[in-house]
């Protein structure tokens, strides 16, 4: 079993075979897609694709490329939508200084909103940190002294610190097709450090589509080539890594059912 902890089914990208990418993914032993909102605004298509498809959950949330656009967005609106029954999580939200799109202090502000929301309706936030190592950290601390909550850092890609900073709050770190690139032995060196039982992984599809599929739309079948550079890092097989990240991702994201053992796809 497999799941992919973060891929973005409402994009684009694939409106044109949303079926056939679901159908393929079932194919290649997933059991659980995880569709993660970027605008708060459209949590009715995302929630939408979710209703479609009994193996697809959703998050609802503000990515920071848009928190300048969704700013508003409260604390209880997001604990308001998370009440939808295949709604899993919090958003995806967080600080990116490479694109710099939103303005720092707003995007921080989104940021705690979040968190906020995560803490008071029980469901883990799913954290963007892109070239933002020691703001995402502080934040993280400083949130977690004013009272617990669950989380995943997406699509690792930041330092050993971060990770460290991570761990030691309980969240958990999920890798992505970054880790199969040629480049990446640095990344691969932390994924070997993060202990087994705080390991997820996912596809971020479209985008980052792992080796040998660089180049090529990503989509959550390709997580499997994931799995397999993350069982090779630590050593182990990769069905060991599919029924580890597969149970961490259910313990994370609690209120998403556990497959039933030999279903096709609930």
């Amino acid at each position: 079993m497999l799941i992919d902890s973060h891929c973005h089914l409402d994009f684009p990208d694939f409106a044109a075979e949303r079926d056939a990418v679901v159908e393929r993914a079932r194919a290649a032993g997933l059991k659980r897609m995880i569709t993660i909102s970027t605008r708060t605004e459209a949590f009715g298509s995302i929630s939408l694709i979710a209703e479609t498809y009994e193996d697809v959950y959703c998050t609802a949330g503000t990515h920071p490329h848009h928190a300048h656009e969704e700013a508003e967005v409260s604390q209880d609106r997001l604990v308001d939508l998370a009440r939808h029954k295949k709604c899993v999580g919090i958003g995806e939200a967080g600080l990116d200084y490479h694109y710099d799109k939103t303005p720092r202090d707003i995007a921080a502000r989104v940021f705690r909103t979040h968190i906020a929301a995560a803490r008071q309706s029980g469901l883990p936030i799913v954290i963007h940190a892109r070239d933002a190592d020691a703001d995402i950290a502080a934040i993280l601390t400083d949130e977690m002294g004013k009272g617990a909550f669950t989380g995943v850092l997406h699509c690792f890609t930041s330092s050993a610190m971060l990770a460290e900073v991570a761990l030691s709050l309980g969240l958990y770190i999920s890798f992505s097709g970054v880790l199969t690139f040629k480049n990446s032995r640095p990344l691969r060196e932390i994924a070997r450090a993060v202990p087994m039982d705080r390991l997820l992984v996912e596809t971020d599809a479209p985008y980052l589509a792992p080796v040998p599929y660089r180049g090529k739309r990503n989509e959550p079948a390709f997580v499997a080539a994931i799995a397999q550079v993350l069982a090779d890092v630590k050593g182990v097989s990769v069905q060991t890594i599919a029924a580890e990240t597969s149970a961490n991702a259910l313990h994370l994201f609690a209120k998403m059912p556990a497959p039933a053992i030999g279903a096709e796809a609930a």
